[in-house]
């Protein structure tokens, strides 16, 4: 693995062509492996470890370092996955495309710039340009073309007239007032959080579980953001009591850890939207040593015009989590609103 010091070859026509390729070898294998299948003993039933009351044992340090895109391309439209061939080439190209030397690449931005054969690839930051990729963990490819498993089509709902009222509001004001006060600043900006639950993969996506009776935490390693997740089943508080995080309650059904989310601030976000409205239902469940499923359930009528759910694995890893400390001081705010304030004179200084 590359160092984590931050705390292939398939367009759309090469989807097409290795689809059909590979199609009429899929059919006519299928009763000769499914008669294999049939012959071989059945793998032994995983048996989840428990705590001392009794419950699955999620604790320990998980990371989602998949590559997997929240959203299914448009190129991959209609197929949930794809073969073991068709992966073999995205972790052939990704190898080659993100070496160590070329710009860090962010998020869904490394599974597309694969999936469209990028031939480098170019920094998002436009500015002061991003450090290379050298300093970014591995990403790790399967067969899923998208994370969001409902609706079918792995896309993200449309949003409702209201949502995108807010949302269009909301980007003139930015416009208009990028940073008068710190006030302005995005949240991750000014180091405040990057939201709950954070879907995010491969830059400080890393979590750690702490279990008790009647209690489960859960630190992120971003910002180092720690939900308390009362298991007694006390009622939720008040909708008068808003929170960054919302107001975590947690079940257990049966072996899966349930955790719903409601009283979120309006100050919040999630994928970059606000509302009050926002409830979010967690599942995670252990499926094998290593790995735990992680199902997140939207549901905001405010925003969304029907709920929506990923499918995230998340991986034991031996790699700690490290503080992150975002800036200390709040040094890089000053030197944003500073940085503004000089751009606001530029103007009057090239007219005389």
């Amino acid at each position: 693995m590359k160092h984590r010091l931050i705390a292939a070859s398939l367009g759309a026509f090469g989807v097409v062509m290795i689809v059909v390729s590979l199609s009429s070898s899929t059919i006519a294998g299928q009763a000769p492996a499914a008669d294999a299948a049939a012959k071989a003993p059945a793998a032994p039933a995983y048996v989840v470890p428990r705590t001392p009351d009794g419950h699955p044992d999620l604790q320990g340090v998980w990371a989602n370092n998949d590559a997997t895109p929240l959203e299914r391309p448009k190129e991959l439209e209609g197929r949930k996955f794809l073969t073991e061939a068709e992966v073999a080439v995205l972790k052939r190209r990704a190898g080659e495309l993100f070496n160590g030397e070329t710009d860090a690449a962010f998020g869904d931005s490394v599974y597309l710039a694969v999936l469209k054969e990028a031939k480098d690839f170019k920094s998002t930051d436009t500015q002061t340009g991003n450090y290379n990729h050298f300093w970014i963990v591995e990403r790790e490819f399967d067969n899923r073309t998208a994370l969001i498993t409902d609706p079918p089509d792995g896309r993200v709902p449309e949003l409702t007239p209201q949502a995108k009222e807010r949302q269009a509001a909301a980007a003139e004001y930015r416009k208009l007032h990028p940073a008068d006060g710190p006030e302005d600043l995005p949240l991750s900006h000014r180091c405040v959080t990057f939201g709950v639950p954070r879907l995010g993969a491969g830059y400080n996506s890393y979590f750690q579980i702490f279990q008790s009776r009647n209690q489960v935490a859960i630190g992120q390693e971003m910002i180092h953001d720690v939900r308390l997740v009362p298991l007694d089943g006390r009622p939720h508080l008040s909708p008068a009591v808003r929170q960054w995080h919302g107001d975590p309650r947690g079940r257990w059904e049966g072996d899966t850890l349930v955790v719903e989310t409601t009283n979120f601030s309006d100050k919040s976000r999630f994928q970059g939207l606000s509302s009050e409205n926002l409830k979010v239902v967690e599942r995670y469940t252990r499926i094998g040593p290593k790995t735990i499923q992680w199902d997140v359930t939207v549901n905001d009528p405010s925003t969304w015009t029907k709920p929506w759910t990923a499918t995230l694995l998340l991986r034991s890893t031996p790699d700690p989590i490290f503080e992150m400390a975002c800036h200390e001081g709040n040094e890089g705010l000053s030197g944003a609103l500073s940085g503004h304030r000089a751009l606001e004179k530029a103007p009057a200084k090239s007219s005389r």
